[in-house]
């Protein structure tokens, strides 16, 4: 069985945030239908609104720092995603250039954006699939069909059993 240990800042969130309870050794556990609310939602308000302001790298920075089985991997999370209405996500151009970034800086880190819906993509496979696809008409965002992702278990394993 794979086993996913976060930051214990990220854990600390998750806990005070009631997402999910404590699994041994600080494994990440995610409650199925309800994506972690890690990353800028743990900072104050007033950090909150310098990031959503800024041109700074740090802003599109992965939410997690986990390890799986013995590797290290980072974690993005996006939870306001997919699209309710056209089955698709939604990630902007930003986002997926910074990642794409993030991720040749720190080969052979993964980095992994995992969506509300509890699905993976990593920022090669938006790339891949954008290219695929007609663009959104702004190009500020690049728009990926949900069928696309893989099973959150797929690619972290399944979560351990809940005691009841």
């Amino acid at each position: 069985m794979t086993r996913i240990s976060v930051t214990p800042l990220a854990e600390r969130s998750r806990l005070r945030e009631g997402s999910g309870c404590r699994v041994g050794g600080g494994s990440l556990l995610l409650v199925p239908g309800r994506a972690p609310s890690p990353g800028q939602g743990t900072y104050p308000s007033t950090i909150q609104n310098a990031l959503a302001h800024t041109q700074s790298a740090l802003r599109y920075f992965p939410d997690l720092i986990a390890a799986r089985d013995g590797e290290v991997i980072t974690i993005d999370a996006k939870d306001r995603m997919p699209s309710t209405h056209t089955d698709r996500y939604a990630i902007s151009t930003a986002t997926l250039n910074a990642g794409l970034l993030f991720t040749a800086a720190h080969a052979p880190t993964p980095l992994y954006y995992v969506f509300g819906d509890l699905k993976v993509l990593t920022p090669s496979e938006v790339h891949h699939y954008a290219t695929h696809a007609r663009p959104h008409r702004s190009g500020a965002w690049v728009l990926v069909a949900t069928r696309r992702a893989h099973p959150f278990e797929e690619v972290f394993g399944s979560p351990p059993a809940l005691a009841a």
